[in-house]
C-alpha cells in the first residue's frame, strides 16, 4: 500500500502559497492506519526507546500506538499550561510564528532513551523542540520519526546529528 494515497493535498492552508498536507484520509482508512504504527514501529524497535515523546496535537495521534506497539512509556509534550505539575519548557519557531512545548519535569531522566515522533517534519522546528526537551532532561534522542517529511524544507538539516526516518517523503511543493 502507497501511504501517499491517503494523504491529500490542500491547496493555499493554512495561508496562501501552502500546501497543507492531511494525513486525516490516512487515520480513517483502517488498513493505512495500522500500517503507519506498523511502519513507525519497525523503526522504533531496534532503537530500544523507553519512551515516545510526541507533540500535541497531531503528533499524539499515532505517537501513543507506536509506544504501546513497542512496549514503551508515553510523553506527551503540551502547549503552555496544560500540564498541571512542574515543567520542563523549550520555545521554537514554527512557519508562521513562535510557540512553545513543555513535558512533565518528572516524565524523563538521564540516560533514558527517546523516539521522538511527529506526524510531519517541514521546517524542523518543533522536532528540534521535543530534541531539545529530551536532552534538556538529560535523556538520549535515539531517532525521530515521522508519517510525512517535506524534504525540500530540510528540516532534517535542523535535527543532525539524529536519525530522522519518514514514511512518505515528498522531494518538492
Amino acid at each position: 500500500m502507497d501511504l501517499r494515497d491517503h494523504i491529500t493535498d490542500i491547496p493555499d492552508y493554512p495561508r496562501e502559497g501552502i500546501v497543507f498536507r492531511d494525513v486525516t484520509p490516512l487515520l480513517l482508512h483502517a488498513e493505512a492506519l495500522k500500517q503507519s504504527v506498523k511502519l513507525l514501529s519497525d523503526y522504533a524497535t531496534p532503537l530500544e526507546v523507553d519512551f515516545v515523546v510526541s507533540a500535541e496535537a497531531r503528533g499524539f495521534m499515532l505517537g501513543g500506538a507506536v509506544a504501546a506497539e513497542i512496549g514503551a512509556g508515553f510523553i506527551p509534550a503540551r502547549k503552555p499550561g496544560k500540564l498541571p505539575r512542574e515543567v520542563n519548557s523549550v520555545e521554537y519557531v514554527l512557519e508562521y510564528g513562535v510557540d512553545a512545548l513543555e513535558v512533565h519535569k518528572d516524565a524523563l531522566a538521564g540516560g533514558a532513551r527517546v523516539l521522538v515522533h511527529d506526524d510531519l517534519l517541514a521546517t524542523g522546528g518543533t522536532a528540534r523542540a521535543l530534541c531539545d526537551l529530551v536532552e534538556q532532561a538529560g535523556a538520549h534522542v535515539a531517532g525521530c520519526a515521522f508519517i510525512i517529511e517535506l524534504a525540500f524544507l530540510d528540516g532534517r538539516e535542523r535535527l543532525a546529528p539524529h536519525d530522522v526516518h519518514s514514511l512518505v517523503v515528498y522531494e518538492e511543493e
